[in-house]
Parts: structure tokens; C-alpha cells; sequence
């Protein structure tokens, strides 16, 4: 239900952070539990003087998932994609090939109604963005990535020849991010991956969230080949052996969050952009630059990291040095 509180975030994502313009085609996607959220992003919308369609669409059964054909066909036709959806969308074809087609979309996956009234959507967007490049840039192309934690992360990796992706929420012509997180990541050199990953923060899909153990995982080029942990582990476990598809183990990301305002509550979009913390993300990498495409994409998150690049320190015990 539209609610008038959501009216300010729901500002911040179309105007600030869509940059919607008058006469423009804004196409809000969203499910039949989102439409307070698209309510209140399309009178945005018009108030900004421009067109919005909402679409609503079955869930998705899995993150990852193509939309429908008609809603992939519109978003590539559209000025701007705003996407409100309990099931990801983010790493398929439709988000890639609209915008290529130049659309630019904002990813709101999971978004509640409280989401738009206070937590990470009260960010400095704009504010945060040079920071945000400034990481993104020093991960592209790096011939050795290192990440540790007290917890026992000790990951390494290639980066040569990738790009480093800045997402703060802000888009142009041709690009998506998600939101409320501000991060910048960049995709692994596929089969150069190998360590180990522990993450004790939050695991925000399948219902798992917060962690109350961590999750351990052993990597050998560039695969998960054993993970460990409580039930929330095995959660996880079981569902990736399910897919039947031995790319849900690649190591498909290393993201860095970067927005002050967020906090660990469950949410992916929220506990992805806790400033400081680390997330590894296995799976889909064709929307981050990498080759893989695979049944899901799942972020593992932790804090207290030190991360080096090229042996420029970029966090050193979950403090932004940047």
C-alpha cells in the first residue's frame, strides 16, 4: 500500500539517482507484493514529467532468472528500468541486452516499503561516487588481488583484463546499479581463484540472512569445492548442489561496500553496502565482466577485511583506506 512516508526515497531513486527527465519512458517492473513500491516510484515519476509503466510479473522461482520475453523486450525499449522485485533479475540477459540498447535501470531486489523511509536510500549518492570510483578503478586489471579476515579468509585471485565496476546508485545512458548499496567490484579471471572464504556477516538469500555461523568454503581454481559450516551452511549447500550446474560454484565477484547509512539486517541490498564489508559472489559473472553464466548468484559477505591489489592496500581490517 502506498504509503506517503516512501514519497522521499522514492524521489532519491528517480530523481537523483535515475536522473529521470521529462517526456522520458520510465518501465517499473515489479510483483504483486511491490506495488506500494512501484505506486510510489511512478508518481515520481510523473511528477518528474515523465511516462511510467508499471508491469507486474510472476515472481521468479530462482534469483537469476529470465524475466518474461514481453518485459525483457520493453526494458530494452525504455529510457530508464526500475526494477522491484523479491527475486533477483540483476545477472541475466534482459539487464545486460537493455542496457547495451542504452537504457538505464536501478535494481531494488528486496526492497521493502520501510526501505525507501530510512536505512541505506538516505545516502549521499552523489557524495559517495568519486570513492566509489576510486576503489572500482584500483581493482581493474590487477594481477593479484589478495583478500584476508580474522575469521580466515585468505583468498587470491587474477583480476588482468577485467573492469572494475563502480555502483553507486547513480546511473547514465547504457548503465545499471543496484540500490540503497554503493559498491565497487570486479569479476575474477576465471580458474585463478584459490583459498578459502569464511563469511561471518550475511548470506541474503534462501531465507538464511544474518549469519548465526559462519560459512566456510575451500577454493581450488576458481570453484568452490567444499563448504562447511551449521545449517545455514548446508542451507546453502544444498541448494546450489540442486541446480545441477556446476557454474553456481565460480567464483564470480569480489565486492567492496562503500554506503555509510546501510547495516546488516538480511536484505541483500542492504548487507551488500555496509561500508567496509567484503563480499565474494559466486555464480552469474556476464553482467560484471566475467564469462559465466550460471542457475544462480550468491553473495557470501564479511567484515574485518584487509584487501590489497597489486599490493596497494584498499581495506585494512574493515577500514576503507581509499
Amino acid at each position: 500500500m502506498y504509503d506517503l512516508r516512501m514519497s522521499r526515497g522514492a524521489s532519491t531513486v528517480v530523481n537523483t539517482c535515475a536522473g529521470v527527465q521529462p517526456g522520458e519512458q520510465a518501465l517499473i517492473i515489479a510483483e504483486h507484493s511491490k506495488t506500494g513500491i512501484a505506486e510510489s516510484l511512478a508518481a515520481a515519476v510523473y511528477a518528474a514529467g515523465a511516462e511510467a509503466t508499471i508491469v507486474l510479473m510472476t515472481p521468479r522461482e530462482l534469483d537469476g532468472q529470465e524475466p518474461p520475453a514481453a518485459i525483457a523486450a520493453a526494458m530494452r525499449a525504455s529510457d530508464v528500468f526500475l526494477c522491484a522485485v523479491s527475486r533477483s533479475i540483476t545477472h541475466t540477459h534482459a539487464v545486460k541486452e537493455a542496457t547495451a540498447a542504452g537504457a538505464r535501470g536501478l535494481v531494488l531486489t528486496q526492497f521493502t516499503d520501510e526501505m525507501l523511509v530510512r536505512g541505506g536510500i538516505r545516502a549521499d549518492f552523489r557524495a559517495i561516487a568519486p570513492r566509489c570510483r576510486a576503489m572500482a578503478a584500483a581493482l581493474a586489471g590487477s594481477d593479484c588481488v589478495t583478500l584476508t579476515t580474522p575469521q580466515g579468509t585468505d583468498l587470491s585471485f587474477s583480476a588482468k583484463g577485467r573492469r572494475g565496476n563502480a555502483l553507486y546508485g547513480v546511473v547514465e545512458k547504457g548503465q545499471f546499479s543496484t540500490i540503497p548499496t554503493i559498491e565497487a567490484n570486479v569479476s575474477p579471471l576465471e580458474g585463478t581463484a584459490n583459498g578459502r572464504i569464511v563469511a561471518d556477516a550475511s548470506v541474503p538469500y534462501l531465507g538464511i540472512g544474518v549469519l548465526k555461523e559462519p560459512v566456510r568454503c575451500e577454493v581450488r581454481n576458481g570453484f568452490i569445492v567444499s563448504m562447511t559450516g551449521g545449517e545455514q551452511a548446508r542451507l546453502l549447500q544444498n541448494d546450489l548442489l540442486s541446480r545441477n550446474d556446476p557454474n553456481v560454484f565460480n567464483i564470480a565477484e569480489l565486492g567492496v561496500g562503500m554506503n555509510p547509512c546501510c547495516s546488516f539486517m538480511g536484505f541483500m541490498l542492504e548487507d551488500e553496502g555496509v561500508e567496509g564489508s567484503v563480499h565474494i559472489g559466486i555464480g552469474t559473472s556476464i553482467t560484471l565482466g566475467g564469462s559465466v553464466k550460471a542457475a544462480c548468484h550468491y553473495d557470501l559477505i564479511m567484515t574485518g577485511a584487509t584487501l590489497a591489489a597489486d599490493g596497494q592496500t584498499l581495506i585494512e581490517n574493515g577500514r576503507l583506506c581509499l
